[in-house]
């Protein structure tokens, strides 16, 4: 594999330039990631909700929400003793007696500098109690998923359209971080909508031509062999996510290479068909199959060590 070599007629250097026995191909790298519209948590600057994690609570969650956003970062020092008085005054055996007889749990609302907070103390098990390093935010603010089902196809355009002619195969991989990824999604946004024709005898079934391959408007699409889709690539799911190459239907398109950890996604008439991986992806990194192994992000406790 070489990285950014001068290839095609645009003058430019793509970024990996793949030799595979006697074939070579193109890949060019994109990262996308699904609009989060939160009223609450991302209007929290980080550090103040890593503050509230760490407030000694071992007897209680806690759940938040911001009910008004100030103009600066609020005092993290003055809002976590606040909170450690609030969550050290209540008794979680009579806070859980009280919520069985229709009690509301106890709330608290810190107000400082334009901000608002209000919180709720939710008590822990008994068997989970007494441990002053365990995290204390139980809930955080509901995220609202904002409508880009679009992403896919944006940036496949903004890849699909940069080196010009290479003369090899040109694959697309997009690293696609979403919190409920679709295929259904990408399948549009590469080969159309579908949509259903209602007849008087019946219905059929066809495609839009607004897919990336399918519009009748962009032929010079037929420049990208296949895309290259990951589902929330990260570290800790390297060994399970398995990309999926979705091939190019359009007759110019160079064929797209496959490597046997691919599963591939094809247009056949209006249908969509798969393939699975000829390998599992973890042979492919040298990882064990159930990769990583051990607890995932233990927490250190305070040393006891004066």
């Amino acid at each position: 594999m070489e990285i950014e070599q001068q290839i095609g007629t645009g003058g430019k250097y793509p970024d990996f330039l793949v030799t595979r026995g006697d074939e070579q191909f193109v890949v060019e790298a994109i990262w996308t990631a699904e609009n989060l519209d939160a009223a609450g948590s991302n209007s929290l600057p980080p550090q103040v909700v890593d503050a509230i994690d760490r407030v000694p609570s071992p007897n209680f969650y806690v759940a938040y929400k911001v009910d008004s956003v100030g103009s600066t970062t609020p005092q993290q020092r003055r809002l976590k003793n606040e909170l450690t008085r609030w969550l050290a005054s209540l008794d979680p055996d009579q806070v859980t007696a009280d919520y069985e007889q229709k009690v509301p749990l106890p709330r608290h609302t810190w107000q400082e500098a334009g901000w608002r907070l209000s919180f709720e103390a939710i008590p822990r098990s008994p068997g989970r109690r007494g441990d002053p390093a365990s995290r204390t935010i139980g809930f955080h603010p509901s995220v609202w998923v904002a409508d880009d089902s679009d992403r896919v196809l944006k940036a496949v355009r903004k890849k699909g359209r940069k080196y010009g002619d290479l003369a090899l195969p040109f694959i697309v991989a997009v690293g696609n971080s979403a919190v409920f990824p679709e295929d259904e999604d990408t399948e549009s946004a590469l080969y159309g909508t579908s949509v259903e024709y209602a007849h008087h005898t019946g219905s059929t079934f066809g495609r839009n031509a607004d897919g990336y391959w399918t519009a009748a408007q962009d032929q010079t699409h037929s420049r990208v062999s296949g895309v290259l889709t990951v589902d929330n690539p990260a570290p800790w799911t390297w060994a399970k996510k398995v990309p999926v190459l979705w091939k190019s239907p359009a007759p110019d398109s160079l064929p797209a290479p496959v490597l046997p950890t691919w599963e591939t996604a094809q247009l056949v008439d209006i249908r969509i068909e798969r393939q699975p991986a000829a390998r599992p992806i973890h042979t492919s990194l040298g990882l064990p199959e159930h990769w990583p192994i051990g607890d995932a992000f233990p927490r250190r406790r305070p040393s006891t060590e004066s």
